[in-house]
């Protein structure tokens, strides 16, 4: 790798989530990030990238990027970039799941949370005003984790309008049993403002292929307004989100039960 093909390596790292470079001995480029625990080590091998990742959600992120670019997968774990625009699309794609996955967003909601809670007065410790900053916190982190693990669309449609998606949880904020529950980003899905309302009521849900149900309440003129008359299906469905949805599904099948 020659001082030329090293510094192209650095810019798109740093350009796409991967602004630190850390030292190496063996003629790699080793990248890493203030904002994510993933570091990378990037080899040059016959004109191609090849990226190895270590992160602590190592497991989870490696699934996610072989999902994500199937055609990139080395038998070694490892993945392959066969030009510059493939290298930026894994690094960027690799910084987003990094920020999203558990438990990045739990320890960001940590840290700001120590922030705004600094500013409350004595006073205003231990009540409600406190429980609000807590909620307020936590929801904002869970859907930069949402936007993030969603590429900024939504999970069924692609509507890539950032303004108009909602970050649906599927076991709701009130009933998960912790803030690592709750920060999940298993633990729902990216919708635009309509399905996040339905989903939000147990009006629809999903099946274990990612299917969407509608509930028997919802008359079929509403669901030709809603655009519920056609196959919709989640883009993709990890098998992290199967605990929650199966606790979504529950509540769905009660609510469909009980309007029967």
């Amino acid at each position: 790798m020659n001082p030329l093909q090293r510094a192209l390596i650095e810019k798109s790292g740093n350009d796409h989530g991967f602004e630190y470079i850390l030292p190496g001995e063996d003629g790699a480029v080793r990248l890493a990030s203030a904002r994510h625990r993933t570091q990378v080590r990037i080899v040059l091998t016959a004109g191609q990238f090849v990226l190895s990742f270590s992160s602590p959600a190592s497991g989870l992120l490696g699934a996610e990027l072989a999902r994500s670019f199937p055609g990139f997968s080395s038998s070694d774990e490892s993945f392959v970039a066969p030009n510059e625009d493939a290298l930026a699309q894994l690094l960027r794609r690799a910084a987003e799941l990094s920020k999203a996955l558990p438990n990045q967003a739990a320890e960001d909601y940590e840290a700001r949370l120590k922030k705004e809670l600094e500013k409350l007065p004595g006073e205003l410790k231990g009540t409600e005003v406190e429980r609000l900053v807590r909620q307020r916190v936590g929801q904002q982190g869970f859907r930069n984790a949402m936007l993030d693990y969603w590429g900024n669309a939504c999970a069924v449609t692609g509507i890539a309008i950032p303004a108009v998606l909602r970050a649906s949880h599927a076991k709701p904020w009130a009933e998960c049993t912790n803030d690592a529950e709750r920060l999940d980003v298993f633990n729902g899905f990216l919708l635009s403002a309509n399905l996040d309302a339905l989903f939000d009521r147990f009006l629809i849900s999903f099946d274990e292929v990612g299917q969407l149900q509608t509930a028997a309440s919802i008359p079929q003129n509403a669901r030709e307004l809603l655009g519920l008359n056609k196959p919709l299906r989640l883009r993709w469905l990890a098998k992290g989100h199967l605990p929650y949805l199966h606790f979504h599904q529950k509540k769905f099948n009660a609510i469909s039960s009980d309007s029967l």
